[in-house]
C-alpha cells in the first residue's frame, strides 16, 4: 500500500486496512490511501457487484443502455467546448470513457457530430444526495433535460428502497472529488508505474495482477493521464470519481437492499453515476451476486 507522507513522498505502509470504493470504480482504495484486495479484507460491494456484472456479461439491451448514457455525456461535453477531443479536456475523458466500455468508434463520432450540428438536446447536470438504510451515504450524478422527470423517480426510488433523499450537499462532504487512471498490468511492472505515477504528480498508486490504479486530484487529472499517456500510451480509463472518506458496514441483509437501490438508481436513462460508501464483507459480497 502507498500513502502520502510529509515532504511529498511516498512510502510503503504495511498493515490491515478498511477498503473503501465507489460504485463506478473498478478498483478497491481506502480513505486517503490504497491497499491491495487480499481476502481477508472487508470490502465495499458496489464495485465488486458492479465487476461480476460485467464478467457474467451484460444483455443486449444493457449494453444499449450504458452506450446511450456515455453518448449523452460526449454530446454535452463537445456542446459545452470544442468539438475536439485534443482541446476540450472533458470530451477527451468522456471519449476515453467510452473506448474504455468498447463502445464503437462510429457512436462516439456520431454524438460528437450531434453536439456540433447543434440540433442536441440541453441537458443539465443535477447531482443528487441522500441516504440508503443502515445510514449509507449515496451520491447520483445525472445528466438530464428534464428536472422535474429525473428529481421525481431518484426521490422514488430511494422511498421505494427506504432511502431518504437529502439536499444537495447533504453527503458530499463525506466523499473527495479525485481523478482516477488505469492501466492494464501488462503496460508496465507495478514499480514502473509508480515511478511514473510520482513523477507525473500523482498521489496514490495500486497494482496487481489485474491492472494498475492511480489515483490524483480532481485538479491535476488532465495534466497526470497526459503525462501517463506519453510514457504508457492511452488509459484504459480516465475519469473522476467520488471517493468515500467514511465508510458505514453493512451486514448481508443491509448489503442485499443496498445492491438493489444502487440498480435501481443506475437503471434510470438520466443517471450517469452512482456512488456509495458502505464496506461488505467479502464472502457476503460473493454469496449476493452469485448467479
Amino acid at each position: 500500500m502507498l500513502t502520502r507522507v510529509p515532504h511529498g513522498s511516498l512510502r510503503r505502509k504495511h498493515g490491515p486496512h478498511p477498503v473503501h470504493l465507489d460504485f463506478r470504480a473498478r478498483r478497491p482504495y481506502n480513505s486517503g490511501q490504497v491497499i491491495r484486495l487480499r481476502a481477508e479484507c472487508p470490502m465495499a460491494g458496489h464495485s465488486q457487484f458492479k465487476n461480476i456484472m460485467h464478467k457474467k456479461g451484460k444483455q443486449d439491451a444493457a449494453r444499449s443502455k450504458l452506450f446511450s448514457k456515455l453518448a449523452r455525456e460526449i454530446t454535452v461535453a463537445a456542446k459545452m467546448g470544442m468539438p475536439d477531443p485534443a482541446t476540450n479536456a472533458r470530451l477527451r475523458l468522456a471519449v476515453q470513457a467510452a473506448r474504455a466500455e468498447n463502445m464503437p468508434k462510429d457512436n462516439i463520432e456520431r454524438a460528437i457530430k450531434k453536439a456540433a450540428g447543434g440540433d442536441a438536446d440541453t441537458y443539465e447536470e443535477i447531482r443528487y444526495e441522500g441516504y440508503a438504510p443502515g445510514g449509507v451515504a449515496v451520491i447520483v450524478e445525472a445528466l438530464t433535460d428534464n428536472r422535474n422527470r429525473t428529481g421525481g423517480a431518484v426521490r422514488a426510488v430511494f422511498t421505494k428502497h427506504a432511502g431518504n433523499l437529502g439536499a444537495t450537499g447533504s453527503v458530499s462532504h463525506m466523499f473527495a472529488r479525485v481523478g482516477e487512471i488505469s492501466y492494464p498490468a501488462a503496460k508496465a511492472s507495478a514499480d514502473a508505474m509508480l515511478d511514473a505515477a510520482i513523477e507525473a504528480g500523482a498521489d496514490d498508486v495500486q497494482s496487481d495482477e489485474s491492472g494498475h490504479v492511480i489515483l490524483c486530484s480532481f485538479d491535476t487529472l488532465g495534466t497526470v493521464a497526459g503525462a501517463l499517456e506519453a510514457k504508457f500510451g492511452e488509459a484504459a480509463s480516465v475519469k473522476s470519481v467520488w471517493k468515500p472518506q467514511i465508510t458505514t458496514p453493512v451486514d448481508e441483509e443491509g448489503a442485499a437492499s443496498l445492491l438493489k437501490l444502487i440498480a435501481a438508481l443506475d437503471d434510470d436513462d438520466d443517471v450517469q453515476n452512482v456512488y456509495a460508501n458502505f464496506e461488505v464483507d467479502e464472502a457476503v459480497m460473493k454469496k449476493l451476486t452469485a448467479a
